[in-house]
């Protein structure tokens, strides 16, 4: 995501490789591919909709990323319920001042947490499948990434304690923010931890299990601890303290259920012989994150800084309403590094390229009716936290914009990194991160929160176009054709509907009724203009795939 918001092969291990072997042909060939799936299909050859005319490695890595997708989407739409069920229980029961300091602690934490890994989940990611046939390499390069993570939380927890009255007196100046920043810091180590276990299920293709524990179990142990700490009359540190102690048992079972269902058992035993090559792919990728995080979080910051703690607890639900957005680009993202990193290291750029386009083309299908939904709707969406949320509406419909370039071209990190060039997006995350903090300070003064969404949404956009044109550059990678225009024509058409709706009606009936009737408007729109050969293969393999899962289930 950009953010996820966001997430390679060693610089000495390219196996000389050289980048224009690889971008030879490497647009031809997706386009020729294009080219014959349209004209042999004729629109509706066979019943995978032109499945024939696909090449067999480009069908099974379109299948196996769509059905990541399907899986992930389920857990990331319930990820993210349970993210809002916890603010909302927040915002009532502490209050707005008190929410805000709970924010801004919280975001803090989560910036942080960014960092405590240091670039191992892209590693494991990288590595795990390359060394599929070698457990004592893959259990080495697990062994790594927790003795890292953990080193890194330990390292951060005693940073913000130290760090905690100061950034008090910089930020909302309130009694309580110390004490809930401090317990947050200790939370980041263990958030860590929850991410490398899923980060190993995912390397293996477990996206159940990814699911499972970090769109699911993180959230909900969240929610829990939240819930439970308002039932007992807890202040804002207690509630802290709680999320802390739920988390950490969350952590503790992880480990070892990650071990037993990956196969692959941590061990430091043969780590020396495989530091140089983890830290090699990991450091740079923990540089990007770093960059990221003044890049892309800079606004969190600065709204604590320079505006209140009722701001922060506005801009904290944007937030929260706006993470609905990334759904599609994080599910499509579950199991397209692995995939990613297979076809790259097996010289296959053009089958590479084909997926990637196809892929970047079904994200932005799925992203648009969110996008149309929270554009025409988003003034009533924040206001059920509050009549005070409402105000976040302006700096919402300007984070869209972010949302929509940032989908519309698809995992342009995760592909920089899989195809060797974590250098460069590094290199890239800290020149836009210098800017982004000049810019995002200057429009937060002037505009105050519709300027923190102006500042994040440019970076986001301005990061996501440059890495577009640096996959180009290096590997031939381009995602776009007319197919593109599909989903906007029909987006177009179902914004015209929604507001059709909201002059009719008013308040929620309006967001359901217009809701609804934009959906199915999209739906029509997309099924009269005509959907690409391989979208219908791949929605047709997929409903095949789950009707025959359904059948055998309730046979038995």
């Amino acid at each position: 995501m950009a953010h996820e918001r966001d997430e390679a092969a060693s610089g000495s291990d390219a196996d000389g490789r050289e980048s224009h072997e690889r971008a030879g042909g490497g647009g031809d060939a997706r386009s020729d591919d294009r080219g014959d799936a349209r004209s042999e299909d004729g629109g509706d050859a066979g019943s995978d909709g032109g499945g024939d005319a696909i090449p067999d490695d480009e069908r099974e890595a379109l299948e196996t990323i769509a059905h990541g997708a399907v899986l992930t989407s389920g857990g990331v739409a319930g990820q993210r319920a349970l993210i809002a069920a916890t603010e909302f229980a927040l915002t009532r029961g502490l209050g707005p001042t008190a929410y805000g300091v709970y924010a801004l602690a919280w975001r803090i934490a989560q910036l942080c947490s960014r960092l405590v890994t240091f670039g191992s989940v892209p590693a494991i990611q990288r590595y795990l499948p390359e060394y599929a046939d070698e457990p004592d390499r893959q259990g080495a390069v697990a062994g790594l990434a927790y003795a890292t993570t953990v080193a890194f939380g330990v390292a951060i927890a005693a940073g913000v304690w130290v760090a905690a009255p100061a950034i008090n007196a910089r930020t909302v100046t309130e009694p309580a923010f110390a004490g809930t920043v401090r317990a947050f810091g200790g939370l980041v180590g263990l958030l860590g931890v929850v991410m490398v276990a899923s980060a190993l299920l995912r390397a293996v293709g477990s996206a159940r299990g990814e699911v499972l524990f970090n769109k699911l179990l993180r959230p909900g142990v969240r929610l829990v601890g939240a819930l439970g700490a308002l039932a007992l009359g807890y202040s804002v540190v207690g509630v802290a303290g709680a999320i802390v102690a739920a988390t950490g048992l969350l952590a503790a079972a992880a480990v070892p259920l990650s071990a037993s269902v990956t196969g692959v058992r941590p061990t430091l035993r043969g780590a020396r012989a495989e530091a140089r090559r983890f830290y090699d792919h990991a450091a740079p990728v923990a540089m990007s994150s770093l960059g990221k995080v003044f890049q892309n979080r800079v606004d969190v910051l600065l709204v604590g800084a320079l505006l209140t703690a009722t701001a922060a607890g506005v801009y904290n639900v944007v937030l929260v309403v706006i993470a609905v957005a990334w759904i599609p680009l994080l599910s499509f993202n579950q199991l397209l590094p692995p995939v990613a990193s297979d076809l790259y290291a097996n010289d296959r750029t053009a089958t590479l390229n084909a997926v990637y386009g196809s892929v970047t083309r079904q994200i932005v299908t799925a992203v648009v009716p969110i996008l149309a939904v929270l554009a025409v709707y988003g003034r009533e969406v924040l206001a059920l936290f509050g009549a005070a949320y409402a105000d976040g509406y302006l700096p919402l419909v300007v984070y869209l914009g972010g949302v929509f370039v940032g989908s519309a071209v698809g995992a342009t990190g995760w592909l920089l990194m899989m195809t060797d060039h974590q250098y460069a997006r590094m290199a890239l995350d800290w020149l836009l991160a210098v800017l982004n903090v000049g810019l995002t300070y200057a429009f937060v003064v002037r505009y105050g929160l519709v300027g923190a969404a102006l500042g994040t949404s440019l970076a986001i956009a301005v990061q996501n176009g440059i890495q577009v044109l640096l996959l180009r550059r290096f590997e031939g990678l381009w995602p776009f054709d007319r197919t593109f225009l599909t989903p906007l024509a029909a987006g177009a058409v179902a914004v015209a509907a929604m507001y059709a709706v909201r002059a009719a009606l008013a308040g929620a009936p309006a967001v359901v009724a217009g809701s609804a009737v934009g959906l199915v408007a999209y739906a029509a729109s997309l099924r009269l203009i005509g959907v690409d050969p391989r979208d219908r293969f791949v929605a047709r393999r997929l409903a095949r795939r789950y009707r025959a899962a359904l059948a055998d289930r309730f046979d038995r």
